[in-house]
């Protein structure tokens, strides 16, 4: 059983849904020697998150940014906590709803995932810093 593990900061991104899989790989060249095994992708925030989806036509990320945005909006009343303004509770509830962390099995030295999928940072502020992801790589 081989174990890895590294961080490493994304550059600030604007916020939407953005493809990062080429720059996870990247940073985990580690990933060549597992035959079988499974690489984690922790992001370590409140107001940004990870998820999984279409790799191929840039709409999707556009319809995903869009869609939770009607779902969050900003400015509802009922928000407390808007100290860093109007975009930052929106943004932790929407980092809540993707989640933080995506695990993808590895194969043969690779992602073993579908042909249109890819991972997204979730960029959920409108004026964001660099994120820190936690890569844990575990496998055979």
């Amino acid at each position: 059983m081989k174990l890895f593990q590294k961080e490493f900061q994304l550059s600030a991104f604007n916020r939407g849904f953005h493809i990062i899989t080429n720059k996870i790989l990247l940073n985990i060249p580690e990933i060549k020697t597992i035959e079988t095994g499974f690489l984690q992708v922790f992001i370590k925030h409140t107001s940004a998150s990870l998820t999984i989806n279409e790799n191929a036509d840039p709409t999707v990320r556009e319809d995903f940014e869009s869609h939770i945005n009607i779902m969050v909006p900003e400015n509802a009343p009922y928000y407390k906590h808007d100290y860093e303004g109007s975009d930052d509770m929106p943004a932790h509830i929407k980092a809540s709803l993707m989640g933080a962390s995506v695990q993808i099995p590895v194969t043969n030295g690779k992602l073993n995932m579908g042909i249109w999928q890819g991972i997204y940072l979730c960029e959920h502020r409108n004026y964001a810093s660099g994120r820190s992801i936690v890569l844990t790589l575990w496998g055979n």
